[in-house]
């Protein structure tokens, strides 16, 4: 027991000792680098509201952004941009007649109305440009018959323009002859800025509202407000594919081509490129939408703006053709030719007086559409790529089913 406490006296004597020796504490040494962030914290009760700020300034760019500035305008800087678009078939898809007189078109003149009509009678033109014309009267219905009469399912109220391609003269044809009050429902793609609600200057027969007749520069381009304004801080950008100009180059789904009494029905180009590989390309590559076809060849220029053998080279180098080579027949002769119908047509000669953007030829293939009118494939048959030359009475020999399916086979395959 004694020894017990004995070494319990030495053991706190030691250390006593050893405390007596330490020295005095020294400086703190340089904070060592920060531990990781600890986990956040709850959030604190939300404060009191602050006061509501005074209201902005009004949105005078948006407002001026929506603006229609007018074809006019535009034509202040961009005067012959705007002098080679009114000559095109855009600014035409309908003309109002003011002070009961004919409208002045680039290449064609209207001298005849509908039998019972004077030029006081017409509130609008539909077309007029190239093909054909049609009228509307002062209430805005399409006129299909004398006035104040309807049910004559004979009456002429359609004026075609003569065409020497198709061998047709200038005359009368029937458009929904005798149907009353038939109204014009066309402007989403006849008129600029259009609206489907409402009418027109409140007229009945007019559906829809518009800023312009006819196709004007910010149908394609947008409103023209805030350029007006900013030239150069808000430009005017178009969208280029060809989706754009479908959008009225189309008559129904895209997925098919309508056709009807032998021809595919007008306005259907974006339809027709569908069914090929040219969809990929924009419409823009080819042609220029300031100048149409018809300009470009009332003036003796060519009609693109690029060439089939811009890109197709190697098929030009090759024409297993000696006499269509020695004449230098052109590719949309057979590739392009006249398989739509907007006025005249004469489905004996396989001419019509538009060319179809369809494009590409089934050398086996004999017949373009089937016994039902409707078209057989996504190709030109042989009968329309030959035969509105190669036919009885037509600009070359007549060929049979036979020599046709020879002279398209191989027709651009290099000879060994």
């Amino acid at each position: 027991m004694k020894s017990k406490w004995l070494i319990l006296v030495v053991l706190t004597l030691a250390a006593l000792l050893i405390a007596g020796c330490a020295g005095a504490q020294g400086p703190a040494g340089p904070a060592g680098p920060a531990g990781p962030a600890g986990l956040k914290g709850d959030p604190g009760p939300a404060g009191p509201a602050g006061p509501k700020g005074d209201p902005g300034p009004a949105g005078e760019a948006a407002s001026a952004f929506r603006t229609y500035a007018g074809d006019e305008a535009c034509a202040g800087c961009h005067t012959d941009l705007y002098d080679k678009y009114k000559m095109s078939g855009h600014p035409w898809k309908l003309t109002k007649v003011e002070g009961g007189q004919a409208p002045n078109y680039p290449f064609t003149k209207l001298t005849e109305l509908p039998q019972g009509y004077t030029w006081d009678d017409i509130l609008y033109v539909i077309g007029g440009y190239a093909w054909k014309a049609r009228f509307v009267n002062k209430e805005g219905y399409i006129i299909t018959d004398e006035p104040g009469k309807t049910g004559n399912a004979d009456y002429l109220n359609q004026w075609n323009f003569a065409n020497t391609i198709v061998g047709k003269q200038a005359g009368w044809v029937k458009y929904n002859s005798g149907k009353e009050k038939l109204p014009y429902n066309c402007g989403s793609c006849h008129t600029t800025a259009y609206s489907p609600r409402g009418n027109q200057d409140d007229l009945p027969g007019l559906v829809g509202t518009w800023k312009q007749e006819g196709i004007r520069c910010e149908e394609c381009h947008g409103f023209g407000g805030l350029h007006i304004q900013d030239p150069q801080g808000a430009p005017m950008d178009v969208v280029r594919d060809s989706e754009m100009c479908g959008k009225c180059h189309r008559r129904d789904d895209v997925e098919n081509v309508n056709a009807k009494g032998g021809f595919i029905e007008h306005h259907e180009q974006y339809e027709e490129l569908y069914q090929s590989k040219h969809i990929t390309i924009n419409c823009v590559v080819c042609h220029d939408p300031h100048t149409g076809v018809v300009q470009l060849r009332q003036m003796g220029m060519q009609t693109t703006r690029t060439t089939c053998a811009n890109c197709h080279y190697k098929q030009a180098q090759v024409q297993n053709n000696e006499i269509h080579a020695a004449m230098r027949v052109d590719c949309v002769e057979c590739h392009m030719p006249r398989l739509v119908k907007t006025a005249w047509g004469d489905i004996d000669k396989f001419t019509g007086d538009i060319r179809t953007h369809l494009m590409a030829i089934d050398s086996q293939q004999l017949t373009t559409f089937g016994e039902d009118g409707s078209l057989v494939s996504g190709q030109i048959g042989l009968d329309w790529a030959c035969r509105h030359c190669h036919v009885e009475g037509g600009s070359a020999t007549a060929k049979t089913d036979e020599e046709l399916l020879n002279g398209a086979s191989d027709y651009h395959t290099p000879n060994p």
